[in-house]
């Protein structure tokens, strides 16, 4: 289905590029282009087909009526100005950012049809070598608006991920971080400080258990620093939280109360058979 003459993904990595094979798969758009710091990500995307086009100057993107944010958090909020100087008024701009509230602010104000989007996809490896333009495919994107957001672009943007076969909801930005601390960014932070805890000689010994609770951590330390820190409030709310279940975890272990530890572990395993289960 075409939905754009010309979409231009800025930050051709693991998610932009995905999202531009996806778009070039799915026939949503007449030509994709690519921005990229780096000339090596954009030689692979030309190579594999992600891109018609791609360079490391922003005057690409000209008369593109989509372009995607696909960077981390600083370098949207830093792009974002020198990049409504050059595409029309009238073009439609989404991120694609881990966090919301942040961008949001920034961008809403900058851009007349911007919409806040966050699509549940993705990977621990990065770049675009690790690209598939499946990835979408059965995952849950959250899209963001506010009350100034352009009707017309929302149902667009709306429109456009379920074309690329992923289902959509609508929460304020306030609402995704505030969840997003404890499904995704807590997770990561739970993997960096378990890896980190492991003494270096014991990893040899490791177990299949230890490589799956941190696979999480092999994670970009850029990415995710930007991510930690511009939604730190929530953050350190959801930390605080876990930090009070793996205290009462370790007093029960202290004081050699199985009951208390029965408890918790059996709710534990309840609550996780819930998450399989959807």
């Amino acid at each position: 289905m075409r939905l754009f003459k010309k979409v231009a993904i800025i930050g051709t990595g693991l998610i932009g590029g995905s999202l531009s094979l996806a778009i070039k798969k799915k026939g949503i758009a007449a030509q994709v282009v690519g921005v990229s710091r780096r000339k090596e990500s954009l030689a692979e995307a030309k190579k594999i087909g992600a891109i018609d086009d791609g360079s490391r100057g922003l005057g690409i993107i000209k008369g593109a009526d989509l372009v995607v944010f696909a960077t981390p958090v600083e370098a949207i909020i830093k792009l974002a100005p020198r990049i409504r100087r050059i595409i029309s008024p009238d073009s439609i701009v989404i991120d694609v950012g881990s966090t919301k509230e942040k961008i949001v602010s920034c961008l809403g104000k900058i851009f007349t049809n911007y919409v806040g989007t966050h699509p549940l996809a993705g990977s621990e490896k990065s770049g675009i070598i690790n690209a598939r333009q499946d990835i979408f495919k059965g995952s849950l994107c959250i899209l963001t608006p506010t009350g100034k957001t352009a009707p017309a672009a929302l149902k667009k943007i709306n429109l456009f991920w379920r074309t690329l076969e992923t289902k959509t909801i609508i929460l304020s930005p306030q609402t995704h971080d505030k969840i997003l601390a404890f499904t995704s960014h807590l997770p990561h932070i739970i993997a960096f400080s378990l890896i980190a805890s492991v003494p270096d000689k014991y990893l040899k010994v490791s177990s299949t258990g230890l490589r799956d609770t941190t696979r999480l951590a092999a994670s970009s330390s850029e990415i995710w620093e930007q991510i930690l820190l511009s939604n730190k409030k929530h953050i350190i709310d959801s930390i605080r939280v876990f930090q009070k279940n793996l205290s009462a975890i370790a007093l029960g272990i202290q004081k050699n109360n199985k009951k208390a530890l029965s408890a918790i572990l059996m709710l534990a395993r309840k609550k996780r058979d819930t998450l399989s289960a959807t």
